[in-house]
């Protein structure tokens, strides 16, 4: 394969560099960057009997044009994403195998991401971080053992940016669709002595979304400082963001939809998101000899911010006292109109320690992590038709705190029996902490105080058929925690356990590139999405007693010629609740086994890379995601259709002689074939007893998150 196919072949070209790197037996003395040992303690090698796919930096460079990182891995197997204000940037969600992002495991240079409460990924909080990505590696499936809450679907794992060797500088803008703009200043020192060197990056992200009024106004920066010598790695980094957002995640009815897709419920001025996070990491990674290295890592991260909403005829009975009634609504409860700012002030820290032993036959690698989360979160009212008594603006009505404390410890060792078997294992240990104080935005009071300790075992074995061609199986078990709205929605609720059975094979020889793996992910008390959203937006989750994901995946790369290569992709899967119950005019019915919410049967993707020139690249894109539930009985309001689109996407670079080392420009046409579509929503259902007084009657609803027809980016940078 050339070179030029492998950089501007997008993202599913990595299962090729993947199956390549497979014909020759990895050899564990061999050359190993110290930038790989930072995340070589949660990812895995290419014979590891772990599902999983790497990008590098080059071949997220030609898409990476503002959109948050979800969208570019929109075409990895068994992806769906989405966006809120429908056109990539602001909030942005992934889902993998079917599994809700907030079993999804983040972490950048082995420090957990992910937050530590929630347990959601809030992209938006680090816009334009692609372009300070050096290589990131998704494993689907519970994969191996990672720092922070556990994988239930998938786990990615980022390495930012390595040592450059030379000065450069760098400028890139793009502009598109919906106002978008985007502006990139990045630089290195290069070695300084051999020894030192200095990077950093500046970005800012404006769009006025698809979605009326979802603007996105985002602001980020990352500075890093490296030591390199004589087998000693000493990094620290510095990097946040600033993101201003416009609330879109109310979504729109069936009947909104039909009349306008692209209005937006919030009319009021400022309804928005606020929120700042910066991060501040220290790595300090020692190679003794050929055989051992240590790697050491600490991590700091404050986040603090609010959303703002105005409320109409909003109860005052929930502000504990400070707003006085302005009237009365149907019910007879007292109201008023009001505009509040829930806030969110946490301090988040970590420790790693790792150590790896390498020779010949063996691969070892154990070590542990800690971290600690105090998180408060209150609420204040900052104007009122009418306060009460000596209450004033920003007087707080609710304030409650939240503290969790993770430690964890693991060996994990890949030993090679034989020029043909490969044998892998990995044990973890977990302790988790969880205790909360004050009250909730309801003035609930939540006093939770829970303790969880999980092992989570792991074992595989890859068999080397031929040089070109690898089995391999394994199995993982994961324990997960709740998340605080978990707890919100059932103080009672359980930790969900998880056991992942998994087979496959690697062939790649001559043109063809295969990879063929089959899942069986048997769940208990699976922590699934009901459909619904709290009064913020997040999604609501339950317990689900017993329930499975059964799949195949299917990637594949076949190259026709030195210009022109294909790569198809599909997953096939059934995902069940064993038995679903609910309540339905208030009689508790049994609707049997069920299909999970938000978990389609087939997912595909398929790229066709047109290289006509060594410096020309165009890619032809499809995905098609299939019907699937917003809710876990299979009613048919909560049903999304299934839906097919197309991008594609060129990339010219240019190598002139003076002034630059490189110009690329990037052209990026998202749904080329113009098509309306939804990729996410919501379901709900309450319980009315005025329609019919004395019985209870079940109403049901929906809401959708249209994404945008067709448009475009592109972008120019400019590389010194």
């Amino acid at each position: 394969m050339k070179k030029s196919t492998l950089l501007f072949a997008f993202l599913l070209i990595t299962s090729v560099m993947d199956a390549q790197q497979n014909q020759v037996r990895t050899d564990s003395t061999q050359t190993q960057t110290l930038e790989e040992v930072l995340v070589q303690s949660v990812r895995v090698k290419s014979n590891t009997p772990i599902t999983h796919s790497n990008l590098t930096k080059a071949q997220l460079e030609p898409r990476n044009l503002g959109q948050d990182l979800p969208i570019l891995l929109n075409y990895l197997p068994s992806v769906v994403t989405t966006s809120d204000a429908g056109a990539g940037i602001g909030y942005t969600g992934i889902r993998v195998r079917g599994v809700s992002p907030l079993s999804t495991n983040i972490t950048i240079n082995g420090i957990p991401y992910t937050d530590a409460e929630s347990l959601g990924t809030f992209w938006v909080n680090l816009p334009d971080f692609t372009s300070s990505v050096e290589s990131l590696q998704l494993q689907r499936g519970v994969g191996t053992s990672t720092n922070g809450s556990g994988a239930f679907g998938a786990s990615i794992n980022i390495l930012t940016d390595a040592t450059s060797k030379k000065p450069s500088a760098e400028i890139s803008n793009s502009f598109g669709s919906y106002n978008t703009r985007r502006h990139t200043v990045k630089f290195s020192t290069g070695k300084i002595n051999d020894v030192f060197e200095v990077s950093g990056r500046l970005s800012q992200i404006n769009s006025d979304g698809y979605v009326d009024r979802a603007f996105s106004n985002l602001k980020s920066y990352f500075l890093q400082g490296t030591y390199n010598n004589n087998g000693t790695l000493i990094k620290a980094l510095v990097f946040g963001g600033h993101e201003k957002t416009y609330q879109a995640w109310e979504g729109l009815t069936q009947e909104q939809m039909d009349e306008n897709r692209r209005q937006n419920p919030y009319t009021y001025e400022n309804e928005i998101d606020n929120y700042k996070q910066d991060h501040y990491q220290l790595h300090w990674n020692q190679k003794f000899n050929q055989k051992w290295s240590t790697n050491l890592g600490l991590n700091y991260t404050f986040g603090r911010g609010y959303f703002e909403q105005y409320r109409t005829d909003d109860a005052v009975a929930t502000y504990g006292g400070i707003v006085e009634a302005t009237g009365v609504d149907f019910y007879g409860t007292d109201v008023t109109d009001l505009i509040r700012r829930r806030w969110l002030d946490n301090d988040f820290y970590v420790i790693n320690a790792t150590a790896n032993y390498r020779d010949s036959n063996l691969d070892l690698i154990f070590g542990g992590s800690y971290s600690t989360y105090d998180g408060d979160h209150f609420g204040e009212v900052i104007w009122a038709r009418q306060f009460a008594g000596n209450a004033s603006i920003r007087d707080q009505y609710y304030f409650g705190n939240g503290k969790k404390t993770d430690f964890s410890v693991f060996a994990k060792a890949t030993f090679t029996l034989n020029s043909k078997i490969d044998i892998f294992g990995d044990l973890q240990l977990r302790s988790v902490g969880y205790k909360t104080s004050g009250l909730t935005s309801d003035l609930e009071n939540m006093l939770i105080d829970e303790s969880y300790s999980f092992f989570n075992p792991k074992v595989g074995v890859s068999y080397q058929l031929a040089t070109y061609s690898n089995l391999y199986a394994s199995y993982a078990r994961a324990n997960r925690e709740p998340s605080r709205g978990d707890f919100e929605s059932n103080p009672d609720v359980k930790a969900e356990q998880l056991n992942d059975f998994e087979i496959g094979w690697r062939y790649n020889k001559n043109s063809l590139m295969l990879n063929i793996n089959s899942y069986y992910m048997q769940y208990n008390e699976q922590l699934i999405l009901t459909g619904a959203l709290d009064d913020v937006g997040a999604p609501v989750r339950t317990n689900s007693g017993d329930s499975y994901r059964l799949g195949l995946e299917i990637e594949a790369a076949y190259i026709i010629s030195d210009k022109f290569t294909v790569q198809p992709a599909i997953t096939l899967s059934s995902n069940k609740n064993k038995q679903t119950f609910a309540q339905v005019n208030g009689i508790l019915k049994d609707f049997g086994t069920t299909n999970i919410s938000f978990s389609p049967e087939i997912v595909a993707s398929n790229a066709f890379v047109y290289n006509p020139l060594k410096s020309l690249s165009m890619s032809f894109l499809t995905k098609f995601v299939g019907d699937q539930y917003m809710g876990n009985t299979d009613t048919a309001i909560s049903k999304l259709e299934s839906y097919f689109v197309n991008d594609f996407n060129v990339s010219y670079k240019w190598n002139p002689k003076s002034v630059f080392t490189s110009v690329v420009v990037s052209g990026l046409i998202n749904n080329i074939f113009d098509k309306e579509y939804v990729s996410n929503g919501y379901y709900y259902t309450y319980d009315d007893d005025w329609s019919v007084p004395g019985q209870l009657t079940t109403i049901e609803g929906a809401g959708y998150y249209p994404q945008a027809t067709r448009n475009f980016l592109v972008g120019l940078t400019l590389k010194f």
